[in-house]
């Protein structure tokens, strides 16, 4: 497959972004690649340099503002990866910026499309899915995590782990609400204007040049105090760090974007499930034992049993959608996804430290 015109990526200076733009900049040269972004991710300076070092022009901007978007004028991909992406964004404090920029933001990528032409491909986020459904999927405790027992399964659930039939009614966080949605957006506009667009609901996505925060970012967080000496907790859940999440390196995220570019015929209009899945999945505990080995340093993990309003113990995508249409499966595990992000880390220490702490 060749790539050639202008590919826009919102977000472009986030880790998701800034990663999709590097990539496609390396392998397609002839295709303009344009990264938007309002810089106000801590350390989203740092990816900033890297792109437009490899090649990738940057527009300052915000999805929000849609004259932003009507100043790069017509793309042939949009890639949505904007977002305020924490989950518990709202909870106690005013919610509009949350709003402003997953809602309002993706329907003014929608318009520009409209008007310009192009096909959309957005990053959702298994946040859709709703936390009271989630909390009621049986779990048992396997070693060091929780587990769907091997002979259980309902209504879009089973050892496999989420599927896209799992029920969307009850409430999934106003982060989740908003990429929702969005997603009804999509549709709408994909069946009355005809704009060819693929939604990806995406687990957990990790990998180098991501700045971990406690609610976003957990796995290259783990690392990171483990590097700098800083503090860590098991959070909610008894407290004993045996919540599960699969994990997906961005370098897989990228391969399947491009798999559904080059058949987006077959994709256009529909939704998947992506992440790492069952054999690519990491309970908290295990990461601590995994970070402890790498790094060599073993620290204090406190432990806080209560569970906060958004926390779920356990989420790990069934991604056999994807993998039936297009013979995708991640190809990296979970140590090589901590030895990518470790290598990172100790190549840049004292460039991250303002951003990691420590």
């Amino acid at each position: 497959m060749e790539l050639s015109g202008r590919a826009l990526v919102t977000g472009g200076a986030g880790f998701v972004g800034s990663s999709l733009s590097a990539f496609l900049k390396r392998d397609y040269p002839n295709l303009e690649v344009i990264a938007l972004d309002n810089l106000s991710r801590r350390g989203s300076e740092l990816n900033l340099a890297r792109i437009v070092k490899d090649g990738v022009r940057f527009h300052h901007g915000d999805v929000r503002n849609r004259e932003d978007l009507e100043a790069i004028g017509p793309v042939d991909y949009l890639f949505e990866c904007s977002a305020e992406p924490s989950v518990h964004a709202g909870y106690g404090s005013d919610p509009s910026y949350l709003i402003q920029t997953n809602l309002v933001g993706a329907i003014n990528c929608l318009e520009h499309l409209r008007r310009t032409g192009g096909a959309l491909i957005f990053l959702s986020t298994s946040r859709v899915y709703p936390i009271d459904h989630l909390r009621a999927v049986p779990l048992e405790t396997s070693a060091s995590r929780f587990v769907i027992p091997k002979d259980q399964s309902g209504q879009g659930w089973s050892p496999y782990g989420i599927s896209e039939e799992f029920p969307l009614d009850h409430a999934r966080s106003l982060y989740g609400a908003t990429k929702l949605s969005a997603e009804l957006l999509i549709t709408e506009y994909q069946s009355m204007y005809g704009i060819p667009a693929i939604v990806d609901r995406c687990g957990v996505l990790t990998g180098p040049w991501q700045m971990g925060k406690v609610d976003q970012g957990f796995v290259a967080l783990w690392l990171a105090r483990h590097i700098y000496n800083g503090a860590l907790r098991y959070m909610g859940f008894g407290g004993d760090g045996y919540q599960v999440r699969d994990i997906l390196h961005v370098a897989d995220l990228y391969d399947l974007l491009l798999k559904q570019i080059d058949q987006m015929d077959a994709c256009s209009g529909q939704v998947f499930n992506v992440g790492g899945g069952h054999d690519v999945s990491v309970s908290l505990a295990e990461l601590t034992a995994l970070c402890r080995d790498i790094t060599g340093n073993t620290i204090e993990i406190g432990s806080d049993p209560d569970t906060r309003d958004a926390d779920i113990p356990y989420y790990v995508s069934d991604c056999r959608r994807v993998h039936e249409l297009l013979g995708w499966r991640p190809s990296r595990d979970v140590a090589q996804i901590v030895g990518d992000i470790h290598a990172w880390i100790t190549a840049n220490k004292d460039l991250l430290r303002p951003v990691f702490g420590g």
